[in-house]
């Protein structure tokens, strides 16, 4: 009897005791988690970074409020940079980037300040292609069109799909797309598109195109000229991919290696250096927001669509990308080289 009192004594004393302290949550209580967006406000990358946004929070310990925080510039360069160098390394940063700072590092990386491998992922929201279209009134519904015909094409800046496909494609299969460069955002590219200042875009994403612009699809506003990834989309199965159009094998492995890094999909980060427990919070919180059925009915209701990747497979694909062969990047370099007759400033652009 005196051993039974004794250990209820002590299960009454363990049961009174307080809670164990949660240095995550007591870390992220009252504080803010800033999510920096790539992109212009309006566009689809922005959109799935906002949806995300609503959710994360519930899967965080200690609930922090999320900020979004619109940083555009450079080709989604100053978001990048400002992420690997500037942004506060405690866990309190994370970023949706569009997978083009990776492939820019290893294929160009003029003004990048950042290392694509050193940055921890925390996984892709939804793995889709890229793809490229035009306005209905041009005429132009097939890419052998325009090897023959010019056609203006809006564009952000030097690290952005905007710029890198069409330039791609005028060095590899002699189209004749003219970039007009200096828009601030995707959305005012889809704006001078409907006023006739420029007649298309490349490097937005299907799910992307539907949710913010389903009358152009509706209405038959643009043609679908080509699409970038390693298979063809299922709703777009006429549509070819980039690796489709190689005449031979230097080019093929030219596309392979531009098409590699849509595959990291729509890519979360946060910044190099966050303390190791912080991170694998952030990396489980990420998951089970993808996982939350009130995030995927938001998703659905703003038509996009939830297929995403693991961190583990971003951070291989990334390191794969930058680690290309100097045969391959030799010969990317030499495709993506923008020639000065090939682009003009767009209206009020610095």
């Amino acid at each position: 009897m005196i051993r039974l009192r004794a250990l209820a004594t002590l299960g009454l004393a363990i049961a009174a005791a307080p809670a164990m302290a949660d240095p995550i949550a007591d870390f992220y209580a009252g504080k803010s988690v800033n999510l920096i967006v790539s992109t212009g406000v309006g566009g689809g990358v922005d959109a799935n970074a906002r949806i995300l946004a609503r959710h994360l929070s519930d899967h965080i310990p200690g609930n922090p409020s999320i900020v979004v925080r619109n940083m555009t510039g450079a080709g989604h360069l100053q978001a990048t940079n400002f992420m690997f160098n500037g942004a506060t390394k405690d866990g309190t940063y994370v970023a949706a980037i569009l997978p083009t700072f990776v492939g820019y590092q290893a294929l160009d990386g003029r003004g990048a300040q950042y290392d694509a491998r050193k940055f921890p992922f925390l996984g892709s929201s939804d793995v889709e292609n890229a793809n490229l279209y035009v306005w209905h009134d041009l005429g132009v519904t097939k890419i052998e069109q325009v090897k023959t015909k010019e056609v203006l094409m809006g564009a952000t800046g030097a690290g952005s799909y905007t710029m890198l496909y069409p330039t791609l494609l005028n060095n590899t299969i002699g189209t004749k797309f003219k970039i007009v460069s200096g828009y601030k955002s995707t959305n005012e590219i889809h704006l001078a598109m409907e006023r006739g200042e420029v007649s298309g875009r490349a490097g937005n994403f299907f799910t992307s195109l539907k949710s913010q612009n389903p009358d152009w699809l509706r209405d038959g506003k643009i043609a679908m000229l080509l699409q970038f990834g390693a298979v063809r989309d299922p709703q777009w199965q006429d549509t070819p991919l980039l690796t489709d159009l190689a005449e031979n094998d230097e080019q093929r492995s030219i596309f392979k290696a531009f098409s590699a890094e849509v595959a990291l999909g729509k890519v979360f980060v946060t910044t190099p250096g966050v303390p190791q427990e912080r991170l694998e919070a952030l990396r489980r919180a990420f998951a089970d927001t993808l996982a939350d059925p009130a995030y995927v009915d938001d998703c659905k209701r703003a038509e996009m669509l939830v297929r995403p990747a693991t961190w583990q497979a971003d951070q291989a694909l990334a390191a794969d990308i930058v680690g290309m062969s100097p045969e391959v990047v030799a010969k990317a370099k030499a495709a993506m080289e923008l020639k000065p007759a090939d682009e003009r400033k767009a209206a009020g652009a610095n």
